[in-house]
């Protein structure tokens, strides 16, 4: 018996869209399923937009690679598709004498990572630059920019919908199991009216939902377990008036936080963050309200000051929230993204074809990444 479908991915953010363009891109027929009514909702919608170079990660990692192939990837499809970016290049700042071993750290681990646009900039070179600037040293980052991720992910949708894929939106997935054929069998409430689909390959990109529709498979005999989410909350602020910076600032980070960072939007406005604010329960519903919002915009004009000190902090305004899908708790190691097949899970496709892909803990540079990622998934299919 066949199944109803050939592959189906669950979740419309930026990963899930290009993962379908790039099954859809191979002849594949795709059919994209999403709990809301728009896609990217989550996440993809709620994040800095910033195109990574590639400084940060662990040389070797999926996070380091997919960030650094994916970059060339985003600026080549931006350019074919008429998406709103802007190759405006990154600061990394030392404002103390303490961070300079780590900027010629940063430096060297983007190097291992194939990044070799890197420049180091005295003070009086980062200020000519940026006259606003206050750091004893730096690296300039020209291949940083920052993209419309909403028009982005309007154009995956175009490719899909173009190469014969469908998205199904309002449609939440309540069941998976495999049937007697060894076809994925899902089943799926849409505005109340339950439904079930079989498909030979089953993609999971559902972001901070991937790990809840993860428990619901059967491994079998493995003893395989999806990874645990841990979502955490990042705010950001808007400046007003003229913007201090043409480029983006980031100062040192501290563990997995970057720090409170400038950044600038496709159109040009100035915004800052975002910090990590860790939920306490994460299976509460989504609530991107602004935690504190006096004592945070105090905080942010305390961190921002150090590279940035003339913020008046009166400029300072909330801006918005969002919500990341981390596979870590607070105060552990970061850990590499995780994209599991066959090996991790023990699931096997029917005759070599198909099987089960889920994907956990993509937050940045997942943005960066997203288009390396849909060809890294429809590779290892």
């Amino acid at each position: 018996m066949s199944a109803d479908l050939d592959a189906v991915v669950v979740g419309a953010g930026v990963v899930g869209l290009a993962i379908a363009r790039s099954l859809t891109a191979r002849g594949r027929e795709v059919v994209v399923l999403e709990q809301h009514r728009q896609i990217g909702a989550e996440t993809s919608s709620r994040n800095s937009e910033v195109i990574h170079a590639g400084l940060y990660y662990q040389p070797g990692s999926l996070r380091a690679k997919l960030c650094v192939a994916g970059k060339e990837l985003l600026y080549e499809f931006c350019a074919q598709n008429g998406v709103s970016h802007n190759r405006c290049g990154k600061l990394l700042v030392a404002t103390a004498q303490d961070e300079l071993p780590k900027l010629r750290a940063i430096a060297k681990q983007a190097a291992a990572n194939g990044v070799s646009d890197l420049q180091p900039l005295g003070r009086v070179e980062a200020l000519a630059l940026e006259p606003e600037l206050n750091c004893l040293a730096a690296c300039l980052s020209p291949s940083t920019g920052v993209v419309d991720s909403h028009g982005l992910m309007a154009a995956l949708e175009g490719h899909i919908t173009s190469g014969g894929g469908q998205l199904v939106l309002g449609t939440i997935v309540t069941g998976i199991s495999l049937n007697a054929a060894g076809h994925f069998k899902i089943t799926a409430d849409s505005q109340g009216s339950l439904s079930t689909i079989t498909c030979t390959t089953l993609i999971l990109s559902a972001g901070l939902g991937a790990s809840r529709i993860g428990a619901m498979i059967d491994y079998g005999e493995s003893s395989y377990q999806p990874p645990a989410t841990y979502p955490a909350k990042g705010h950001y602020f808007t400046l007003s008036g003229k913007a201090p910076f043409s480029r983006l600032i980031y100062p040192m980070p501290s563990g997995a936080w970057l720090g409170v960072h400038q950044s600038l939007d496709h159109a040009g406005q100035t915004k800052f963050g975002p910090d990590i604010y860790w939920l306490a329960d994460p299976d509460a519903p989504l609530d991107y309200g602004f935690e504190d919002e006096p004592a945070r915009r105090q905080t942010f004009a305390r961190e921002i000051r150090r590279y940035y000190p003339g913020l008046d902090a009166d400029n300072l305004h909330p801006g918005y929230t969002g919500i990341r899908p981390k596979i870590y708790s607070q105060g552990e190691p970061v850990p590499d993204f995780a994209i599991h097949g066959r090996e991790a899970h023990g699931i096997n496709g029917i005759d070599g074809i198909g099987g089960l892909i889920a994907l956990y803990g993509i937050e940045s540079p997942g943005l960066t990444s997203c288009l390396a990622i849909g060809e890294y998934v429809a590779e290892q299919l």
